[in-house]
């Protein structure tokens, strides 16, 4: 029996249905393990069975929905457990009865508190009119300390094994945090929206709370080691690699400061794999929409508010901390910058292309018209008949924020030079005309086509 791990990451800026892939090539390669390796709680990635159940996964696997599949969360993931919990009692409601059986976590694996979660809704809120995008879920904060912060501040999933180490760790975590946001609090203390978010830091009780919550449900949690995590990797078969977020809005390719706190590239998954002497074949994929979004703010340069009208999203709404989803044409500037910062893949899955069966005419982006002030700009690869015309985005130094904020600010004065694709044909004909020009544009081959949300809807080239 071979081995294969197969990788997954959203090539634009989340949303491009990375879940509804994950469950298609479980089910199509017999995977026996989900590995999620960046990114945290605040990941949305909708599945629905050929038998009408749903569930939108944050922290299980996306496979879950197939027995007998395990959820791995590496230290690269940042949990949540709380809402593990609330998660798993969903899955439970659409006939998933050994979830927490089947998950497993790494012992260094960093936990979003409640205190988190707050500070991050309280610094979100005071940017007012200029936001930069979140989930609210704290991910940010969470990243932020387990980078910067002494072990003592930080808690890890290993630490629940201990309940009064881990109390300990959470006051000290509460007086960290409110430490922090005292200016905020002041600021906020009479707006009504900040009301909860001060009580977690003010009432002392909300520890105990907590605490008791995670530990009512303490023997569910399986807690492992590296060791663990290379057994699985030498196991026969399949395994997948589920990203969250998108490379778009990755921490340091990304286009800051409209960013999260996650590496969205392979580079988590590949460094797990290298570290278990991982023999298997590696097949790096990257999923898009055959049209372009975003939730939130930040820049955008195919959008199109006839699209954002017309392909209105099922499951992305309009919501207090990620706003307004917008929708745009497929964007290959991007996507080859997106492919560029991952170091390659090897190839493409297109979802969402029913989404565009109403449509008379499809569209790329295949250029960016640049503003007068970014013409000369090291930032871009020109065109060869006009300065004005970018054909490409230059990566920048590993790590460089201000060359990124720099990205930013150009993008956001840039237009978009489209070109149709396929035009009054019959759907089938214009979705080979569509994949044909964007596997052109890329230069990358189609792995797996998506017609709708199930994974009979898949089709694999």
């Amino acid at each position: 029996m071979t081995r294969q791990a197969h990788l997954v990451v959203d090539l634009s800026n989340g949303d491009a249905g990375k879940g509804t892939i994950v469950d298609a090539l479980v089910r199509k390669h017999r995977a026996h393990s989900v590995f999620r390796f960046n990114g945290g709680a605040q990941a949305a990635h909708r599945v629905v069975t050929d038998d009408g159940r749903s569930h939108i996964f944050q922290q299980f696997g996306a496979g879950t929905f197939v027995p007998g599949v395990r959820t791995i969360l590496s230290e690269f993931m940042l949990v949540q457990p709380w809402i593990l919990a609330y998660e798993e009692a969903q899955l439970q409601r659409v006939g998933v009865t050994d979830a927490f059986t089947r998950l497993f976590i790494h012992e260094r694996a960093p936990i979003i508190t409640p205190f988190h979660r707050a500070a991050n809704q309280m610094r979100e809120r005071s940017r007012g009119d200029g936001r930069h995008g979140s989930c609210g879920i704290g991910v940010g904060e969470t990243a932020k300390d387990a980078t910067e912060c002494e072990e003592e501040l930080i808690l890890r999933m290993g630490d629940i094994c201990d309940r009064e180490m881990f109390t300990a760790k959470m006051h000290r975590v509460r007086k960290y945090k409110y430490d922090q946001m005292r200016l905020l609090i002041a600021a906020q203390r009479h707006d009504p929206d900040a009301e909860s978010n001060i009580l977690a830091f003010e009432d002392l009780s909300e520890v105990d709370y907590w605490t008791e919550q995670l530990f009512a449900d303490i023997d569910k949690f399986h807690i492992v080691d590296d060791a663990f995590i290379e057994s699985i990797l030498k196991d026969e078969g399949d395994v997948v690699f589920e990203g969250a977020q998108g490379v778009l809005i990755d921490e340091w390719r990304g286009f800051h400061p409209y960013t999260t706190w996650s590496t969205c590239t392979f580079q988590n998954a590949i460094q797990l794999l290298s570290r278990a002497n991982y023999a298997g074949e590696v097949h790096r994929i990257g999923v898009v929409r055959a049209y372009a979004t975003r939730h939130g703010p930040g820049p955008f340069v195919s959008e199109d508010v006839h699209l954002t009208e017309c392909l209105l999203d099922a499951c992305n709404k309009m919501d207090p901390w990620q706003r307004e989803f917008r929708v745009g044409h497929f964007d290959c500037v991007s996507t080859r910058y997106a492919i560029n910062a991952c170091g390659g893949i090897d190839s493409l899955a297109i979802t969402c292309l029913d989404r565009l069966r109403e449509e008379l005419m499809w569209f790329v982006c295949t250029h960016y018209e640049l503003a007068v002030e970014d013409c000369d700009s090291d930032l871009f690869d020109r065109d060869d008949v006009s300065e004005h015309l970018a054909t490409d985005m230059r990566l920048g130094t590993f790590q460089d924020l201000a060359h990124q904020e720099r990205l930013t600010n150009a993008l956001l004065r840039a237009k978009p030079v489209l070109r149709i694709t396929a035009a009054f044909g019959t759907f089938s004909e214009n979705t080979a005309d569509h994949v044909h020009r964007i596997a052109r544009e890329l230069d990358v081959p189609v792995s797996i086509l998506s017609f709708g949300p199930t994974a009979k809807d898949k089709k694999f080239l």
